[in-house]
């Protein structure tokens, strides 16, 4: 099956440098090219691909409000941000629109086309320590808000949004709980649901912002 794919960049040499690697790959096609934000909105929604490679820096609309349009619309694409500066800056930006991560522009051509299978295939580019720590660094300079929503998860899908909060996996948060990976994997499932959330690095986001954890506060 072909991973059909949308690269977005006010760069025209970076978007063919981007083409070209993408399309020396089996089983990967670009689909469609956008120079700002406002046309990688209108190419993806007419296109439907599997992934957008996203520039966050682009005229008109940048691309994290680029992503965070074609992320709250009908079918979303994965979302890799592509950028210049490795900073939490950034990496934080790119958690709270809902993308799958993010990838230096000076990243080598195998970790770009590594990156897009694995967000093809419904995981995230974020280590989860990593995700961790600069979520609790962002989220604890504003005072949490708590959603109504909340109210609908049980106990035990609280303990989980908790420990997810802290970067476990689904096996270390079983061995915690005394229960079986796939009853974690099933409680992971519902607070996403119930949470209207995409994954988990987004749960992550709403478990601090929502004070669910704090930062500095070992989550139970």
């Amino acid at each position: 099956m072909t991973v059909r794919i949308v690269v977005a960049d006010d760069q025209a040499m970076v978007r063919a440098g981007l083409r070209m690697v993408v399309e020396s790959e089996p089983g990967m096609e670009v689909v469609g090219e956008a120079g700002d934000g406002m046309e990688a909105v209108a190419v993806a929604r007419r296109l439907l691909p599997d992934v957008v490679l996203m520039d966050i820096s682009m005229p008109r609309m940048d691309g994290l409000a680029a992503a965070r349009q074609l992320l709250g619309g009908p079918n979303p694409p994965k979302i890799i941000m592509l950028t210049t500066f490795d900073t939490d800056e950034n990496l934080y930006a790119a958690l709270r629109a809902g993308t799958s991560g993010f990838l230096l522009k000076v990243s080598p051509p195998e970790q770009l086309v590594e990156a897009i299978k694995v967000v093809a295939a419904g995981d995230s580019l974020l280590d989860p320590a990593v995700t961790t720590r600069v979520i609790a660094s962002f989220a604890g300079r504003h005072e949490p808000v708590r959603p109504p929503r909340l109210s609908e998860l049980t106990p035990r899908e609280l303990e989980v949004l908790r420990r997810l909060a802290r970067g476990l996996t689904n096996a270390e948060i079983a061995a915690e709980l005394f229960v079986g990976e796939a009853t974690v994997k099933t409680h992971v499932a519902r607070v996403l649901m119930k949470l209207r959330l995409r994954d988990r690095a987004q749960a992550v986001v709403f478990a601090y912002e929502s004070g669910v954890v704090r930062p500095g506060v070992e989550a139970g």
